[in-house]
């Protein structure tokens, strides 16, 4: 589908049409993450965005950019070294609804295993 169609009937795919008008007239390109993420502010600097590249997913951005999303700090990942500490996780995007999604032990959705059969033990409640 023509990108300008989907700009005007969706708002999940990237940018609508408003955003897009919006940004050229009062955005001011702040950097780009590694994922193609493009962040904007104002000419004050009060109001901060980002055009996701592809689906809009909140947590689509890495976490040096989320502090600058969130007025957490001044200065955007682009103005700055930033190094992740040692400790923190290499950023992975939200795999809910995907065959990469989470499903803990005992789960109906675990691929592979079954639940284990129920014992003797339980008695069920009856009224």
């Amino acid at each position: 589908m023509k990108k300008w169609l989907l700009e005007i009937f969706t708002w999940w795919q990237g940018q609508t049409i408003g955003t897009r008008f919006h940004t050229w007239r009062f955005g001011r390109k702040v950097g780009e993450d590694e994922f193609g993420n493009v962040y904007y502010t104002n000419a004050a600097g009060t109001r901060r965005w980002v055009i996701f590249n592809g689906p809009a997913e909140a947590s689509a951005i890495p976490t040096g950019w989320h502090g600058w999303m969130h007025h957490r700090v001044d200065l955007p990942p682009s103005d700055e070294k930033y190094a992740p500490r040692e400790w923190q996780k290499p950023f992975e995007p939200n795999h809910t609804g995907t065959a990469k999604a989470y499903r803990p032990s005992g789960s109906l959705l675990r691929p592979g295993k079954e639940r284990p059969r129920v014992t003797g033990e339980y008695d069920a409640w009856t009224p």
